[in-house]
């Protein structure tokens, strides 16, 4: 029998709501959801992206969110691990374990998940220029577990568009780089059927100072590119396409943002079925929601879980898949354990006591929330044009037009603030004189010379042979353009260093100069 709801006055709660005909949760285009019932059935995934320091640091707040109730994993890797070098080059310095953990080989990863059975959890990896590497390690550690390949899953962001045009954390020339995305597509296909294989981004497009209507619209066409490279390289778009998520920010618009996910649901199942897509589940865009992390504010810092919960509420209502909800102390550092604690159970508190959950779309048929929809879609479809024109989202990056909008729309922002026309409370308006008393988070230099000390230990322990013998199997693999997946894991499962396998693939592809 299925679970009855009822609101606070006993009266049932119905799972959809709307006249004779109207368009049905689950159905195309999906403006309402990707399920019929929504939270009703399960709650979205509560993850809290986490990850800073040594991989046991990492590994102790994973255990806590995990004892707390979070339901995913989702992991923040540092800026060398980004973009491909060690923990002892000398581009490293200052930057190891500062905005995430320090991964340098096969040996942090096992113990980032120390005592974590992956094949029990969904695991998303925030990480691009360098997610094939990183993915290869975590498919490393759950052969060690035993475990079935088949059942594993999570998701890696591996969206190298939005690091041309928004982020910065790029390795290779455009081209390269989207051949190993392909490659992620193709092996994951066949080996990791269950792994969400690109996390396609708007967040970072939005917090370099996008409008809501031009994430949607970049953000969908570099999905959009995603496609046709796959499509070029001969994959089924009814298979990849089941493995494509996304990744939106929400800001303080709250209606706004509410519209912007129904709005982006609708846009991209037109867009697949115009691809070629029949299958629904291929037609259907699932993504996860983070809270605005530029909107955070170092004045009065405990107003940023009002902003929080907001933003979340937002995510909620849109129909997101899975949401982190930013700690009130980030605009000042790493959230602190206290600061995670009531990110996540804001998450809790809007699924168990707003009734937010007990419905599917409970916003349909407003005629604001309707209009801003068809707006939103309007206005990005109108943008997507524009690309399409250009000859696509690559040939929009290359010659900087899509970087050049963002930095209109965020010039814009900015003067708004400036002169109160956008008001900031607590920043540009309603300040006080009072000083905040806040313990924060601080990484210590000192986790380079640990970081250093681990990687000369792996060295001397390894066979040198093996690592350079998988490493120039590599490199003759990304010059006669197979597959690079199979190969970068034979060289990390022999130790080879995060650092050296991005190296050899420097050697053969260059790197993009960003001009």
């Amino acid at each position: 029998m299925s679970k009855k709801f009822k609101n606070s006055s006993g009266f049932d709660i119905k799972a959809n709501y709307g006249p004779q005909g109207a368009e049905a949760p689950g159905e195309f285009p999906y403006t309402r959801g990707t399920r019929a019932d929504m939270y009703r059935g399960r709650h979205w995934t509560m993850r809290q992206y986490a990850g800073f320091s040594t991989a046991e640091e990492s590994n102790k707040r994973y255990h806590y969110l995990l004892n707390q109730g979070t339901t995913g994993l989702s992991v923040a890797f540092d800026l060398p691990t980004q973009i491909g070098y060690d923990s002892d080059h000398e581009f490293s310095e200052g930057e190891v374990g500062k905005v995430g953990v320090a991964i340098d080989s096969i040996k942090d990863m096992e113990t980032l998940f120390g005592g974590i059975q992956l094949q029990d959890i969904t695991t998303s990896m925030t990480i691009n220029a360098t997610a094939s590497s990183l993915l290869a390690m975590y498919v490393a550690i759950a052969k060690q577990q035993n475990a079935d390949l088949s059942k594993i899953s999570g998701t890696i962001q591996n969206d190298i568009l939005k690091e041309y045009a928004a982020r910065g954390t790029y390795i290779y020339p455009a081209k390269p780089s989207m051949k190993i995305i392909t490659d992620i597509f193709e092996w994951c296909s066949n080996e990791l059927p269950r792994w969400n294989t690109i996390s396609i981004s708007g967040y970072h497009i939005r917090e370099a100072g996008s409008t809501a209507a031009q994430e949607l619209a970049f953000t969908l066409a570099n999905g959009k590119a995603y496609v046709q490279a796959a499509l070029s390289k001969g994959l089924d778009i009814n298979v990849f396409g089941k493995r494509l998520s996304f990744f939106f920010n929400a800001h303080n618009d709250f209606f706004e943002e509410i519209a912007k996910f129904r709005a982006a649901r609708r846009m991209w199942a037109k867009m697949m079925k115009e691809l070629g897509a029949t299958e629904p589940k291929a037609q259907m865009l699932r993504f996860h929601t983070q809270t605005g992390g530029s909107t955070l504010t170092a004045q009065q810092p405990q107003n940023n879980i009002a902003r929080v919960t907001l933003q979340a509420m937002s995510a909620v209502l849109g129909g997101t898949q899975s949401l982190h909800t930013n700690g009130f102390d980030e605009a000042l550092s790493l959230p602190t354990q206290t600061a995670a604690g009531i990110a996540l159970r804001t998450q809790q508190i809007i699924a168990c006591e707003s009734g937010a959950a007990n419905t599917v779309d409970p916003l349909a048929g407003s005629y604001y929330v309707e209009e801003l929809t068809n707006k939103l879609e309007e206005e990005a479809f109108s943008i997507i044009d524009t690309i399409d024109d250009m000859g696509g989202s690559v040939e929009a990056i290359e010659s900087q037009w899509m970087q050049n909008e963002i930095a209109k729309s965020s010039y814009s922002a900015q003067k708004a603030i400036e002169s109160q026309e956008s008001i900031i409370v607590g920043m540009n308006k309603f300040q006080t004189n009072e000083k905040s008393e806040m313990n924060l988070l601080k990484v210590d230099d000192s986790i380079r010379t640990i970081q250093m000390d681990k990687i000369h230990a792996l060295k001397s322990e390894r066979d040198s042979e093996s690592v350079q013998a998988a490493l120039l199997n590599l490199s003759e693999t990304a010059k006669n353009g197979t597959n690079v997946m199979p190969t970068i894991i034979t060289a990390v499962e022999n130790k080879a260093t995060l650092g050296e396998v991005a190296d050899t693939l420097r050697d053969v592809f260059g790197e993009y100069s960003g001009v």
